[in-house]
């Protein structure tokens, strides 16, 4: 079973990883052209840390287990 909560950590912290890169990527656009993929592409990534830290919950697995702890969507994601 370690296997499965060190896949899911991992996965936790490089999607954290991810979507702030993809929310400093997109501040970086604005006013760009590219600005509408950018701001598309944020609220994915806004999506899928959402439900992970829902489904966690729902399962009653503790945000820091998956690395999702000190990341809140609708502050430090929303477009």
């Amino acid at each position: 079973m370690d296997k499965y909560k060190d896949y899911l950590r991992d996965l936790g912290f490089l999607i954290k990883e991810v979507a702030m890169e993809s929310k400093h990527q997109y501040l970086k656009t604005l006013g760009s052209d590219e600005n509408q993929f950018a701001a598309g592409y944020v609220m994915g990534l806004h999506r899928i840390v959402s439900l992970m830290q829902q489904q966690a919950k729902g399962f009653n697995i503790s945000l820091k287990e998956i690395c999702l702890e000190d990341i809140d969507p609708e502050e430090d994601l929303f477009t």
